[in-house]
Formats: structure tokens, C-alpha cells, sequence
């Protein structure tokens, strides 16, 4: 266990960021997977932006890497626009 005060600060610190960091991530993958599974191509095309969106704010934070969120873009591009 930490016994200086600043390092006590810093394990909340962390902890707060971890959980809100997680929050974020879990929420994206949501919404990523509510995308794939969509059907309709007009509403698949309403939810890309948002999506899109998420995932530029992840890696501005550093949550998941820049390159990770280009993939996975690229990968939700491709797919809404193979829908009938």
C-alpha cells in the first residue's frame, strides 16, 4: 500500500480514470456491434457518423490507438455500404 499522500491521490486518480475509460470503451463497442447487426441500410447510414464519432474520441484520449479506430471505421464503412 502507497504511504505518501500524493500517492494516494494518484491510485483514485486512476482508479476514476480506469472506470470512466471503461465506460467509454464498453459504450462504443455497443454501439459498434448495434451497427453490424443492423439490417436496413438507411439506418445503418444515420448511425455511422455517430459511430464514427465514438471512435475518433476514444483514440483522441487514448483509450484504444489511432490506428485501431481507423480499422475499425474502415471495417463499419465497408460493411454499411455492402448492405442491400
Amino acid at each position: 500500500m502507497a504511504n505518501h499522500k500524493s500517492a494516494l491521490k494518484r491510485i483514485r486518480q486512476n482508479e476514476a480514470k480506469r472506470l470512466r475509460n471503461r465506460y467509454y470503451h464498453k459504450t462504443a463497442r455497443t454501439a459498434m456491434k448495434k451497427l453490424r447487426l443492423e439490417e436496413d441500410k438507411a439506418v445503418a447510414q444515420e448511425q455511422l457518423p455517430k459511430v464514427m464519432s465514438l471512435l475518433d474520441k476514444l483514440a483522441k484520449k487514448n483509450i484504444i490507438h489511432k490506428n485501431k479506430a481507423a480499422n475499425l471505421k474502415s471495417k463499419l464503412s465497408k460493411h454499411v455500404n455492402k448492405l442491400a
